[in-house]
């Protein structure tokens, strides 16, 4: 049968363009179709966009901590509108620099929502198009929970756009964007309550970064609820939305924003009506090759709910490449070992297995932890203390685990990755020299397991 394409790919973002330039590079003829902006959700309302935010509101302490070395600076005057207007600046930069990135690997680009409509057939615009492979990635979604007043809510898509700052604000979730949203809004000057149902913050994360973090974050005036539970919404006036707790009491805030979780975006894609199984979250079932139960059809990234870091799909897209067009070898992905951060403030980082996990797995574990006041905190005289942790396969000595919560986490923890992901073991950290005077030599001077 002869193809119009030997791949069409659904979704633009960071994991669907690096698979279509790949395969298009091997010498596949190669289309892809976004409905919405070249880059997806971590270059156009992310990651990307949201690290831009978190180093704006780092700017306040920051010039806080410089008078105990001697600075001196009148108290400044911050601009919702300008942040904004310049992040939109970047993120319009990102999203041409991917367009000029698919139009030179010789990529075609279909504007608009593409739907699966044959086992190798795809329309867009009233055009069907046939493809010898067919590849998901449509990322995906915040949810929203069905709840009275949810209208009135906003989500992190929302966030990072508002047109007006919002003073006072409440975000409801204890996950990894719901804390990185409280300390961008906090550090810029606003109150904010984290609203969260559960008994602690950070869920699926190691117990005692959970713990450090809530206690770091309270330090910077983030007032954090754990076990609350939110029924209701009210629209009380332009700028006011009330909170009805479930225990009948009630707050009012500027905004009110759910970062309650995240799901596939494959609803209206056409995948069931071609047999493709899905989860019951609307997950794309694929195997370690990212193939799904029809042989033309795969799909990478979010919305196959594995593990949703844009690195890993990324990963997932340039295996797909080389595996469906090139004579090299490939290997399945190993999501053992996977590095992640949160940009919480403290930043969070980790690789490898919570303690909790550990214990699961392994018959013995040895923990080391290390709780100091970084050198930098001993002039400015600001209370934030830095946390590290190793977990270490008693049998074997292997470090199965390694975890950190202080400024520049997730910078340390990329080097550690590459050892954990090697197999290193206690001894070989020992025998490291450490850069001195650092935060991260203590991953490599941590002696006395407890």
């Amino acid at each position: 049968m002869n193809f119009d394409y030997d791949l069409f790919v659904i979704g633009a973002g960071s994991g669907g363009v690096r698979l279509s330039r790949m395969a298009a590079a091997y010498g596949a003829r190669v289309a892809i179709a976004e409905e919405s902006r070249v880059g997806g959700t971590c270059v156009i309302r992310g990651c990307v966009p949201k690290k831009l935010l978190v180093y704006a509101s780092h700017y306040k302490e920051e010039l806080e901590d410089a008078a105990g070395y001697g600075w001196h600076f009148e108290p400044g005057t911050f601009s919702w509108s300008k942040l904004i207007e310049r992040k939109a600046l970047e993120i319009d930069r990102l999203n041409g620099v991917y367009l000029n990135l698919l139009a030179n690997s010789g990529v075609s680009l279909f504007d608009g929502r593409a739907t699966v409509s044959g086992s190798h057939h795809v329309e867009i615009g009233g055009e069907r198009i046939s493809a010898q492979h067919i590849v998901v990635a449509t990322g995906s979604r915040p949810v929203m929970p069905d709840i009275p007043g949810i209208e009135h809510a906003i989500s992190s898509n929302e966030a990072l756009d508002l047109p007006k700052f919002p003073e006072r604000i409440a975000i409801v979730g204890g996950g990894y964007i719901a804390l990185e949203l409280a300390g961008i809004f906090n550090g810029l000057g606003a109150r904010v309550d984290v609203l969260y149902r559960g008994d602690r913050i950070l869920r699926g994360f190691d117990d005692d970064v959970r713990d450090m973090l809530a206690v770091e974050m309270k330090k910077k005036g983030v007032v954090i609820r754990t076990r609350t539970e939110v029924p209701a919404l009210e629209k009380i006036s332009e700028d006011s939305v009330r909170i009805t707790l479930a225990n009948g009491t009630h707050d009012d805030y500027n905004a009110v924003l759910y970062a309650t979780g995240r799901t596939p975006n494959t609803q209206g894609v056409g995948l069931e009506d071609v047999g493709v199984a899905l989860k019951k979250n609307g997950a794309v079932v694929v195997d370690e090759w990212s193939r799904t139960n029809v042989d033309s059809i795969h799909a990478i990234g979010d919305v196959t709910d594995r593990i949703q870091l844009t690195p890993v799909a990324i990963r997932e897209g340039a295996t797909l490449a080389t595996t469906l067009f090139s004579s090299l070898p490939t290997a399945p992905i190993g999501y053992g070992s996977v590095p992640s951060a949160v940009f919480s403030q403290p930043e969070v980082a980790t690789v490898g297995l919570p303690e909790a996990d550990a214990r699961k797995k392994y018959p013995e574990v040895d923990i080391y932890r290390s709780t100091f006041r970084p050198l930098r905190h001993t002039l400015s005289g600001r209370d934030e203390k830095t946390f590290m942790k190793l977990v270490v396969d008693s049998a074997t000595q292997r470090i199965v685990g390694a975890h950190m919560v202080g400024r520049d986490a997730a910078e340390i923890i990329q080097g550690v990755a590459i050892a954990v992901g090697m197999g290193a073991t206690k001894a070989q950290f020992d025998s490291t020299l450490g850069v001195h005077p650092t935060a991260a030599e203590e991953f490599v001077t941590m002696r006395v397991a407890g």
